[in-house]
């Protein structure tokens, strides 16, 4: 529910014109344990998505080989 979003941040760029809250939730990463990931939200009807990743990577360590087209997660040790 938008309205119990209490944090209220302020975007950059070309969304700086878009309220936007934060969203906590628990969330699991394939077979890992739950971990706690934070995400900017806005109810801008050209933006209908979650945006970033504001904690991900510093509860995950992602390795990226773009040349395969594959890419590994595990969580931080």
């Amino acid at each position: 529910m938008w309205e119990q979003q209490g944090t209220v941040l302020q975007l950059t760029g070309n969304l700086a014109r878009c309220e936007a809250r934060a969203l906590l939730v628990w969330a699991a990463v394939g077979e890992f344990a739950p971990v706690r990931l934070v995400f900017a939200w806005t109810r801008a009807a050209d933006v209908p998505l979650l945006l970033g990743q504001v904690n991900f990577f510093m509860e995950f360590d992602a390795c990226f080989y773009r040349s395969r087209l594959f890419f590994e997660i595990h969580p931080k040790t």
